[in-house]
């Protein structure tokens, strides 16, 4: 992605972070995205097709990095979200949530956040079927895979929510470790 067509998406990004801290998703229009992201309609569409490919594509963004930096397919990753990557994906996925890159956190802690869960559970599921090698030994053989994928990925998103919740007080490497031994 070139980096015009870059800087617009994360304008888009952004503006859109910003509406969701203080309204509901379903409030929110088009019209308003690309007023605060000062962009044209067409190009709105040309990124993106409705507001809910751009809460997808948001929550997409984010794991796509992450399985880049992980999978090493390009060193050089760039997308919404930039850094150094981490031994294990949860933890680089703590890290940036402690970062608060692009306002993350405020999709948490916003009236929207059951809908941004949504999507989020939806691709830590993904990342977790990737990453079964951290559980090795841990599952219980009467387990369907998929149960324990989604008991992967909800102890996440639950541990999330009770670090938010008590201010992030531990670090993102402690808060991984509270995370490993939950699951």
């Amino acid at each position: 992605m070139d980096r015009r067509r870059r800087k617009t998406r994360e304008a888009i990004f952004a503006a859109f972070i910003d509406l969701l801290s203080g309204k509901e998703f379903s409030q929110i229009t088009v019209g308003e995205i690309i007023e605060k992201a000062d962009v044209g309609r067409a190009t709105f569409y040309g990124h993106f097709e409705t507001k809910d490919y751009l809460l997808k594509e948001l929550c997409e963004d984010l794991f796509c990095h992450i399985f880049d930096a992980e999978e090493n397919e390009h060193p050089n990753h760039r997308h919404l979200f930039s850094c150094d990557a981490t031994e294990s994906a949860f933890a680089h996925l703590f890290l940036h949530l402690q970062k608060n890159d692009n306002n993350i956190l405020q999709l948490l802690s916003c009236r929207n956040n059951d809908l941004f869960l949504r999507y989020f559970k939806e691709q830590l599921s993904k990342m977790a079927e990737s990453q079964m090698h951290l559980f090795a030994g841990r599952k219980s053989e009467r387990l369907p895979e998929s149960f324990w994928i989604n008991h992967i990925s909800s102890t996440f998103v639950e541990t999330l929510r009770w670090w938010v919740d008590n201010g992030m007080k531990e670090t993102a490497e402690e808060i991984t470790e509270y995370f490993y031994l939950a699951v």
